[in-house]
C-alpha cells in the first residue's frame, strides 16, 4: 500500500485557539493573487463532491484579499499563505487555514443579516472569517473579555467590503441594518481576569460603534491609514483594549475615552433629548448614558446640516428658525422631542 507523508508548517507567530487539523476527501484549486507584499499563494482544499461550486463561490476570496487589503494592510501571513478548508461546522477563522461550512450560500447560510439585500451579495463565512485574519490573528486579544477587539472590527469588515466594491453607500445600508439585531443587554466587554467575554453585541453593536468613529471623523481616507496603522503598530502581537482606544484617539487628535466608555462599557444607547426654549434657540443632551458622555453628532434642522457638540448638560445652539431635528443615521443613538 502505497503511503504519502506531508508536512505543514506556519512561520508566523500564531494564537493557540488558531490552530486546527482537517481531515477528509479533499481535492485542491488555487490560484496566485498579486498583493502589497507580492504573490501570496491561496490554495481551496475542499470535499471531492463540492469542487464545482467552490470555484464558483470561492470566488469571494479574491475579491475579499482586495478590500481587506485596501482597508487594513496587507495580509498578515504571505509566507504561510492563505487557504480556505471545507469543513463540517459553519466555519472558524483558523490562522491562514480558514474553515468553510456555508453551504456553498450567499450570505449566512442563505440569509441576509442585515435584512437589506445588501448581505446576499457575499458569502458571509468567507468575507467574516478571513476578516479575521487581520482583528484576531494578526492583532489578538490578551484577556478574552476584550474580544470586542477580534469581533467588532471583523463584523465591521463585512460593510468595508460592500464599501470596496459596491460604494460607501452600499456598506452603510449594511452596517445601519445588522442594528436589528443588537441586545443592549449587557456590556461589550466583559470582565478581566476570569474568561468571562462579554455580551454578543460585541459584534453588531461593535460594528456601529465603529461606524460612528468613521461618521465623527469625516475623513475617510484617515480612517482607511488608522485602519492599516493598528495592524501595523500590533503586527503579530497581543493587545489591550486601552492599547487600541489609545490608538485611535491619538490618530483622532481627540479624546474618545466617553464613546468608548459608552459603547463598551455601558449596555445603553444614548439619547439625545432636545427643545426649543424660542423659535431660534435650540436646547439639547444626552440622556439614557454614563454621567460623563460626550460625542458630537450630525443633525439637519430644515434642510440645514450641522454638528453640534452634545454632553449631559443641557446646551444651546441659535438656529435660523426652529425645526423637527433629525439626526444622521449613521449614528447609533435615540432622539426624543421632550416639548
Amino acid at each position: 500500500m502505497e503511503k504519502n507523508t506531508y508536512h505543514w508548517s506556519v512561520v508566523n507567530p500564531i494564537n493557540d485557539y488558531g490552530v486546527n487539523i482537517n481531515i477528509g476527501d479533499y481535492v485542491h484549486f488555487g490560484e496566485k493573487y498579486e498583493g502589497e507584499k507580492g504573490t501570496l499563494d491561496m490554495d481551496y482544499f475542499v470535499l471531492r463532491e463540492n469542487l464545482e461550486k467552490a470555484k464558483v463561490h470561492f470566488q469571494d476570496a479574491g475579491r475579499m484579499m482586495k478590500a481587506f487589503e485596501h482597508w487594513f494592510g496587507p495580509y498578515p501571513f504571505y509566507e504561510d499563505g492563505f487557504k480556505l478548508v471545507d469543513a463540517p461546522y459553519l466555519g472558524m477563522e483558523h490562522q491562514s487555514s480558514v474553515t468553510y461550512g456555508n453551504g456553498y450560500l450567499m450570505g449566512y447560510r442563505g440569509r441576509d443579516l442585515s435584512g437589506t439585500g445588501w448581505g446576499l451579495k457575499f458569502d458571509f463565512i468567507i468575507i467574516h472569517e478571513a476578516g479575521h485574519e487581520w482583528f484576531a490573528n494578526n492583532i489578538t486579544y490578551k484577556d478574552v473579555a476584550d474580544m470586542w477587539i477580534h469581533e467588532s472590527f471583523t463584523n465591521y469588515s463585512e460593510s468595508l467590503f460592500l464599501d470596496y466594491h459596491y460604494g460607501k453607500e452600499a456598506g452603510q445600508e449594511y452596517v445601519r441594518g445588522t442594528r436589528m439585531n443588537i441586545a443592549n443587554d449587557r456590556p461589550i466587554i466583559g470582565t478581566y481576569g476570569v474568561n468571562q467575554r462579554g455580551s454578543g453585541d460585541m459584534y453588531y453593536k461593535g460594528g456601529n460603534l465603529l461606524n460612528i468613529l468613521r461618521e465623527i471623523l469625516k475623513d475617510d481616507e484617515k480612517w482607511r491609514l488608522i485602519l492599516r496603522g493598528l495592524n501595523q503598530e500590533f503586527y503579530h502581537q497581543t493587545v489591550t483594549t486601552q492599547q487600541v482606544e489609545s490608538y485611535i484617539s491619538q490618530a483622532f487628535g481627540m479624546d474618545l475615552k466617553p464613546i468608548f466608555d459608552q459603547y463598551l462599557r455601558d449596555h445603553r444607547i444614548p439619547i439625545l433629548e432636545y427643545y426649543y426654549s424660542d423659535d431660534q434657540t435650540l436646547n439639547f443632551r444626552w440622556t439614557s448614558c454614563l454621567p460623563h458622555f460626550v460625542m458630537p453628532v450630525d443633525v439637519e434642522i430644515k434642510g440645514e446640516k450641522q454638528r453640534i457638540q452634545a454632553r449631559t448638560a443641557w446646551s444651546e445652539l441659535k438656529v435660523k428658525t426652529k425645526g423637527e431635528l433629525a439626526l444622521d443615521p449613521d449614528y447609533y443613538v435615540g432622539l426624543l422631542k421632550i416639548r
